[in-house]
């Protein structure tokens, strides 16, 4: 795939799945086929799986790569991001594992996130820079038509789903320590942890898609006096246990999303209206060709 290829106009739906830790494929994807895509921000963390279902066209993409190559720290967030969107994806559903903070939040629950504190530090946050200044806001970072539709397939799968809670992205690899991980719960306020979502979300902003984070617990991180500290065994269990309820939950979004694309009550989609700051002549070639699939709707390029 490259950019002559993307289709960019987003006139049906087509939903992108970023598989985190123990979530690897689609279950009943018809026309199945792992497709290459070219990135102008680097390689994707793995080819994409492509194909139909319900009607509806699909993308699944590997967060960590198929055999789980990739840190979290070392994941191409851009490229993946430039990547689904070159493809055409309209709706991007992050899958992904996570602590909890909340006694109520148990290990096998499901939480629609809604709010991020960004804790990360080692990683390209942004598509644009010198030569292309940008502003989004995201002051709500998640989409709640798709956080909605994400809710409402969990219950349907009888998942135990929690909506609205914010997530602590840290940098990883390790856990918390248990002073970090008071921090957070007691503090700041969180409700569950992770490594990936950032700056997944703010990525996907920027690309004006949809994005909803779909956390699942595997543990209680450190802070919990009967649990202790984190058990990677444990984790592995619970997980392989979520990564099923998470194939389940993917199969019934075609049926609640509809395969004709309405555009976004919340502004997700236009995000870019009025974030680009640079005068026209000012702005860096090299940079515009590179974000043709990201802000093409914006700086007037299609692709050719």
């Amino acid at each position: 795939m490259t950019c002559a290829e993307g289709r960019f106009e987003m006139n049906d739906t087509m939903i992108g799945v970023i598989g985190g830790s123990g979530v690897y494929e689609i279950d009943g994807l018809e026309n199945a086929e792992w497709r290459e895509v070219s990135s102008a921000f680097g390689t994707p963390s793995d080819a994409i799986l492509t194909g139909t279902l319900g009607g509806v066209e699909m993308a699944f993409l590997p967060r960590h790569g198929r055999g789980h190559v990739l840190s979290p720290s070392s994941v191409p967030y851009r490229a993946n991001i430039d990547a689904l969107k070159r493809l055409g994806v309209t709706d991007v559903i992050s899958v992904s594992a996570c602590g909890s903070f909340r006694e109520a939040m148990a290990p096998g629950d499901f939480v629609i996130v809604d709010q991020f504190i960004d804790r990360t530090v080692a990683r390209e946050s942004s598509f644009f820079g010198a030569g292309c200044v940008a502003h989004v806001s995201v002051a709500h970072p998640t989409c709640d038509r798709l956080g909605t539709a994400c809710a409402e397939a969990a219950e349907v799968q009888g998942i135990n789903v929690h909506r609205g809670g914010t997530y602590l992205a840290m940098e990883g690899p390790q856990f918390s320590t248990l002073a970090e991980s008071r921090m957070y719960r007691d503090a700041w306020g969180c409700d569950v942890i992770g490594m990936t979502n950032m700056p997944e979300a703010k990525l996907a902003r920027e690309a004006e898609l949809c994005y909803a984070s779909v956390a699942m617990i595997t543990d209680y991180d450190s802070w919990h006096p009967d649990h202790g500290e984190v058990d990677v065994t444990e984790i592995i269990r619970v997980l392989f246990g979520n990564a099923d309820k998470a194939r389940g939950l993917v199969a019934r979004l075609p049926g609640l999303l509809g395969a004709a694309r309405q555009v976004c009550p919340h502004g997700c989609d236009r995000a870019l209206d009025h974030a680009i700051l640079t005068a026209p002549e000012k702005r860096d070639p090299a940079l515009i060709a590179r974000l043709d699939a990201v802000a093409g709707r914006v700086l007037g390029r299609t692709s050719t």
